[in-house]
This record gives C-alpha cells, structure tokens and sequence, in this order.
C-alpha cells in the first residue's frame, strides 16, 4: 500500500514528530539529550530555516520548524540519519531507531502556531514527567523563560515573542500566562497502548513489569545489573521512573545497580 503523501503547508511551518523504533527509547542518558540538540544546532548553521520549539521526551521528539529555502523532509533526514548514527555507535547496535519516517501536520495561522508551541512545551507534564513546564529541562519552554541555555542559536523565540507585543519584557509575562492556560489543543502525539499506560503500584507489579520486559527482549536481570545491555536498562529505569511512585532507592534495589544511575535519568 502507497504512502499518504505528505500534506504541505503553505505558511512553510510544521509540527514534526519522530518516535522510537518498536516504542524504544531514543534517549538513554542526559548526554544523548545533548547530542541531539547538538545536532539541531549544527544542522541549522548556515541553512535558511527556524525551529521555534522542541521537546525531547525518553521516546520521541517534538519539534516546531518553519522550512525556509529546505524541504521538512530534507532538514529531518539531516537530523535524523546524524542522530541515528551517534546512538547506534555508541550503544553498538544496528538497525533502524526511529518508527518509519517522521509524523508532520501543516500550521496554517498564527493562533494555531501559539497553540503548538504551547502543546509542545506542557508535553512532559501532560505525561505526568514534571507538574510545570519550567521544570522540564529538555524542552525549549526554558530558554524562552530564560532559565536554560541548551537552545541558543536554534530557538528563534522573536518570532514568536513578537505575537504576544512588541515589548520583550510585556512579551515574555504574556507568553507564561498563555503557556498555563487550560487548553484543549490537540496536535500530532505519541499514544502508547493500554498495557504500557497502566500505572505500576507497588513492588510487587514493578517485579512483575520488569519480568515481562525482560522475557520479551531476551534479557536477565544480571545483564541489567553487570550493564551488559545498557539500552534495555535505562529503557526500564525510565519507565518505572514515570510509571510508578517509588523512590530511587526501591527502583535501585529490584534492577540492582546504583542509585546514582537512577538519579541522572530523567
């Protein structure tokens, strides 16, 4: 069966999404996080596009971009086949780590602009991952409040900004209280299924999920505490980090490995 063709947008600006192969994460480490902004910002030197927002979840990426004189699927393969290639030799693995190619929809007017970008930024806490969106630190939403840094030279936050007054300061006071307003955008996500959304209650389910998990990768629980595969273990970390209430120390105890590993991830 053909693919649907790509619907194009006449205002050049996309919401662009790329999620993991099979549900896996892309990000294992703050490092990996990094490299990927990294890699926004190297793509984006010398090419006539911007990027007003992203956000980078354990699983897949969210991305505002205006094209310019590049195609969306010319500047994503760039970033893509870049990426791709850090995790794979880092983590010595072969084979495809996003799920097919990536998901777009066209933003036709300002107002639905202001909208993605809000929906981009509250991502994580609409995942239950932080509670405000300024908590969350691979997201854009802290360098246009001003309290991170990873986004200069690849957030073109005056276009955006400039919606809200001409004033920076009036602006930026404008754009947080439209950033917590009670919305119901709805753009392009990531859904997982019922199975993988259920929330784990105590250890005893904890045990039970890190089993299955294990049983359906072909993996012990002492690959995951020698490191032996450090993909599947940082996988599992994480899901029990969103999934579950438990403390890093009960998290450290059932996987076996330090807490200081638990305690990076996020």
């Amino acid at each position: 069966m053909p693919r649907e063709s790509r619907k194009r947008s006449e205002s050049k600006i996309y919401h662009v999404m790329i999620r993991g192969n099979e549900r896996r994460q892309i990000f294992l480490d703050d490092d990996d996080k990094i490299r990927f902004i990294d890699i926004l910002k190297e793509k984006k030197q010398n090419q006539n596009y911007s990027i007003y927002a992203y956000c980078l979840m354990a699983n897949h990426v969210h991305l505002l971009i205006n094209e310019g004189d590049e195609t969306i699927s010319q500047i994503m393969k760039k970033i893509n086949i870049s990426y791709a290639y850090y995790f794979n030799k880092k983590y010595g693995r072969v084979g495809h780590l996003f799920q097919d190619r990536f998901k777009s929809e066209a933003i036709e007017d300002d107002g639905y602009l202001l909208s993605a970008v809000r929906y981009i930024h509250n991502n994580p806490v609409k995942a239950n991952v932080v509670k405000k969106a300024e908590a969350y630190k691979w997201s854009s939403y802290g360098f246009y409040v001003g309290k991170c840094h990873y986004a200069k030279d690849i957030i073109d936050e005056e276009v955006i900004l400039g919606m809200f007054s001409c004033d920076r300061e009036k602006a930026l006071e404008l754009f947080k209280t439209f950033s917590r307003q009670e919305n119901q955008d709805t753009f392009i996500e990531y859904k997982e299924d019922e199975k993988l959304n259920k929330t784990i209650q105590n250890e005893q389910e904890a045990k039970e999920y890190i089993t299955e998990q294990l049983r359906k990768h072909n993996v012990s629980l002492e690959e995951i505490k020698n490191a032996s595969n450090i993909q599947i273990r940082n996988e599992l970390i994480m899901k029990l980090k969103v999934k579950t209430s438990l403390s890093v120390r009960q998290i450290a105890e059932i996987l076996g490995v330090g807490r200081n590993i638990i305690q990076r991830m996020q």
